[in-house]
């Protein structure tokens, strides 16, 4: 009871990403809250994702296994969760930032009378003081966002409903093994105990999953453009540029709805987080929501020809300059050197 718990997405038997990474996080939480973290898993022949989970330091799993819930559907998803919840009582509950934690998160929320907190780039635990009543609280779960366009970074609690929920976008978290031997408890749910007939009116009949061409996540080195690059044709040279250096292209939200580029390489709090060896940011001024998808870069090399970007605090090396007039001169000294 009052423990914290996970909802960990599968795709055809393999946990995903954002799953495994929540875990991390999630046990670092519960150690900190002093209670056991567990794992919720829905979907269809479950047998041996446990052998996935526990690895990241769950205590206990609960699978729901039934072929009716594969592939996903709100009604049985959100039923199973709703119920469950309302036995076992959580005190926080975390699930990913994505199609289906999207669907799923508010529709749970909403049935609890609980909060819910979209796209976080952080979560801690502390106390609150309510500066209204006086009332102080320990143990709360920090949700840290941006917000009003990125402008600040909000941190929000919830004193009182439970379970405090938030959503994480993958790669925004790290993930890491907590112990490969580590196991626990695996809690069979009794599906039928939550799920009505009518919870499966909606069938899929057909699905088409179309993969990303794009991989910039797992890229070592990524040249990423914003709104001062300046022109699509200019952007040509970032693909040079990456090209040289062996890495992969990203852009801000900015650069992306200018059209110098597809909305796969967004990096920022409405695209992706990546934490690669090199990250080159050309013509990018630095506004909270990009910084928190690449803030974690091992070295940053900023290219900006406003000294004062916001960027540049951040950024380990500074070149001051336009586009056009350094990266030509970067390509040239990397395609000498790499010979």
């Amino acid at each position: 009871m009052n423990n914290l718990i996970v909802y960990c997405e599968i795709e055809n038997g393999i946990v995903a990403d954002v799953s495994l990474e929540l875990l991390t996080k999630g046990r670092t939480l519960a150690d900190k809250l002093g209670c056991q973290l567990e794992a919720l898993v829905i979907g269809s022949e479950l047998s041996g994702v446990e052998k996935q989970i526990f690895p990241y330091g769950a205590d206990r799993i609960y699978m729901a296994d039934d072929k009716r819930l594969a592939p996903y559907t709100s009604l049985p998803h959100a039923a199973i969760l709703t119920g469950l919840f309302k036995e076992i009582k959580p005190q926080v509950c975390l699930m990913g930032a994505t199609c289906v934690g999207r669907d799923l998160g508010p529709r749970v929320s909403s049935a609890l009378h609980s909060g819910l907190t979209a796209d976080c780039t952080s979560l801690e635990i502390g106390p609150h003081t309510d500066n209204k009543s006086g009332k102080t609280y320990e143990n709360l779960l920090y949700q840290i966002r941006p917000a009003f366009g990125g402008n600040i970074v909000a941190t929000i609690v919830n004193p009182d409903c439970r379970p405090q929920m938030a959503t994480v976008r993958e790669g925004v978290m790290k993930r890491e093994i907590y112990n490969e031997n580590h196991t626990g408890e695996i809690v069979a749910v009794d599906v039928n105990k939550y799920v009505k007939d009518e919870d499966f009116v909606v069938s899929i009949i057909d699905r088409q999953i179309a993969k990303s061409k794009v991989n910039i996540k797992g890229a070592p080195v990524v040249v990423a453009g914003g709104y001062g690059v300046g022109s699509k044709e200019n952007f040509k040279l970032l693909y040079d540029l990456a090209a040289v250096l062996g890495g992969e292209v990203g852009a801000s939200r900015a650069a992306v709805d200018a059209g110098y580029t597809e909305h796969e390489r967004q990096i920022g709090q409405t695209g992706v987080t990546v934490r690669p060896k090199l990250y080159i940011a050309c013509g990018i001024s630095g506004q909270i929501q990009h910084i928190a998808g690449m803030q974690d870069s091992s070295i940053i090399i900023s290219v900006n020809t406003d000294p004062e970007a916001p960027i540049n605090s951040i950024a380990d090396y500074v070149i001051t300059g336009s586009v056009e007039e350094v990266l030509p001169k970067l390509i040239k000294y990397y395609k000498k050197n790499s010979k």
